[in-house]
């Protein structure tokens, strides 16, 4: 399985740790030319301290995900299925060392290498758990996509939601992880979901991907 989340705009500043080191991020081969010309772009950048991937985007989504009280066993699912999109990086395990950054994401500038590597790993079912702006760099095969959206209730109806929409989704990519047998279709991640949230699974329809559309409470 994997899981595609967002990188947060809200990110710790790590004190002290090795500087960044380029041929030790995941994806390398697909993505250093890549990242070392925004890098040279971007010379105001410090690139002297990193911190885990999992531990610098600390926005909602990755408080809800509350990396460092999983298990062991979760923690290497996490690692092993969890892919963050990143403006500066392209995309990252959860454990890749990277520096405070502050960039918008240029989806002409990642879409062919981000899109190589990702296909590269021929997963057996991608959860999409981006925002629109981070799906832009990629478009995963929609037969075996489940993406999850967010709303709550209003008036009777179904309405957007911006905020808590990304702790529902680091609340997803924690459920999925935290299972000691990984789902491999859409229907087994929605068994999962409806555990924890009223939701509803939408089949493939006019070319889109599967959709799990979850009520936040």
């Amino acid at each position: 399985m994997l899981i595609l989340l967002p990188p947060s705009e809200k990110k710790r500043t790590p004190e002290t740790s090795p500087a960044l080191d380029l041929a030790a991020l995941s994806f390398e081969l697909e993505l250093l030319l890549a990242r070392k010309s925004l890098i040279e772009r971007h010379d105001e950048l410090n690139l002297a301290t990193t911190g885990l991937a999992i531990s610098i985007y600390s926005g909602v989504l990755y408080q809800a995900l509350d990396w460092f009280n999983l298990d062991a066993a979760s923690m290497k699912r996490g690692q092993n299925s969890i892919v963050i999109i990143s403006a500066l990086f392209g995309a990252l395990r959860p454990l890749d060392l990277i520096p405070n950054y502050k960039l918008k994401i240029s989806t002409s500038h990642w879409k062919v290498c981000i899109s190589a590597a990702l296909q590269s790993l021929d997963s057996e079912l991608i959860v999409d758990a981006r925002s629109s702006t981070y799906a832009s760099v990629w478009t995963p095969p929609t037969s075996k996509t489940v993406a999850v959206r967010v709303y709550e209730i209003r008036n009777g109806e179904k309405k957007v939601i911006t905020h808590m929409s990304k702790k529902t989704r680091g609340e997803v990519a924690r459920l999925l992880i935290c299972e000691n047998r990984m789902p491999k279709t859409p229907e087994e991640v929605f068994e999962i979901v409806k555990k924890n949230y009223q939701c509803e699974l939408i089949a493939p329809a006019n070319g889109k991907s599967w959709f799990i559309d979850v009520i936040a409470g």
